[in-house]
């Protein structure tokens, strides 16, 4: 007999605005999907339009009538996210929902980003603390909630404090772990900032469990030529219903953190089966790297330091500049 697969219901969004970072494919469109199914409208930041344009064909299909846009973003590049943000400013209107899920994991070579920060920490944790500091005016004037996907990597590992950009010793696993405690630690202390700043945004943190999406798959500008080891068994369990997700289940904890009149600030949110890799989502213990109110301040500062964008100033807008400089 077919396992029941879990699903949520979501309130009505009629009237809010939803940004989604990494939508063009994956968990990133099926939780675009979702959302504009129950009435947000839609703005997708992609790199490749191409992507983005089939991902708003394929939201289209399913959600005739859905409001969906794109606009280009580079997680990548801090001048790119600080255009995003001067474009959706200038735009003028708020933002009710931001889910954070973009991200790359485990290229088998150090890579840099465009600032010359290690992938995986410049794109996963600075590129979007960067895109929260631009958007905080609009995410204020909203009442925003923000959720920020981690993941199950974040279990276990470390700020690697003295050497963030891993220039001495590259580990691939080990880097993507920091990068997502890192995105987690900033995502906690982003809820308590909000409160204690009366700034009004509700700061959420999920993760998606174990699926068959495209992180792991074959990126040939990553330099991974073909599907990363252990993608087939993955895909293969995925298929059967053993012990993994779906990309369908993967999205709800987000959906969930994002939505839910029962989701709270400050919490965890990811599936409750089995080693939390499948299942409905549910709160669950904060993994031990991100318990530290001591780490979570320091990667704040540390974030703002390298980014150049500040938080100091609630409801001002967080730079200028197509350096990114809010200083």
């Amino acid at each position: 007999m077919p396992r029941t697969r879990p699903d949520i219901s979501v309130p009505d969004l009629s009237g809010k605005r939803a940004v989604v970072t990494g939508a063009s494919d994956g968990v990133g469109l099926g939780l675009a999907t979702r959302l504009a199914a129950a009435g947000a409208e839609l703005v997708l930041p992609v790199r490749n339009p191409a992507k983005g344009q089939a991902a708003i064909g394929r939201i289209a299909d399913q959600v005739p009538g859905a409001h969906v846009s794109l606009r280009e973003l580079d997680l990548s590049s801090l001048a790119s996210v600080a255009a995003l943000g001067r474009t959706l400013r200038d735009e003028g209107r708020p933002i009710h929902i931001l889910v954070n899920n973009a991200g790359v994991m485990t290229p088998p070579d150090r890579q840099t980003t465009a600032d010359g920060f290690e992938l995986q920490f410049g794109t996963n944790h600075l590129g979007h603390v960067a895109l929260v500091a631009h958007l905080l005016p609009l995410l204020r004037a909203g009442r925003a909630r923000v959720t920020s996907q981690i993941s199950i990597s974040a279990r276990s590992g470390a700020v690697h404090w003295d050497d963030l950009n891993w220039e001495r010793s590259y580990d691939g696993r080990r880097a993507y772990s920091q990068s997502k405690i890192a995105f987690g630690l900033f995502g906690l202390e982003l809820d308590r900032r909000s409160r204690a700043g009366d700034w009004g945004v509700t700061s959420t943190l999920s993760h998606p469990g174990v699926a068959p999406t495209n992180l792991l798959a074959a990126r040939p500008e990553m330099g991974r030529g073909q599907d990363a080891p252990g993608m087939r068994l993955i895909r293969g369990l995925s298929r059967r219903g053993i012990l993994l997700g779906t990309v369908e289940t993967a999205l709800l904890p987000a959906l969930h953190a994002a939505t839910s009149p029962d989701a709270r600030g400050g919490r965890l949110y990811g599936p409750n089966g089995f080693g939390n890799l499948s299942g409905a989502p549910t709160e669950q213990r904060l993994y031990r790297p991100l318990r530290s109110t001591e780490d979570a301040a320091r990667i704040w500062r540390v974030s703002e330091e390298l980014t150049t964008v500040s938080f100091t100033a609630p409801g001002h807008t967080a730079g200028d500049a197509s350096s990114g400089s809010s200083r």
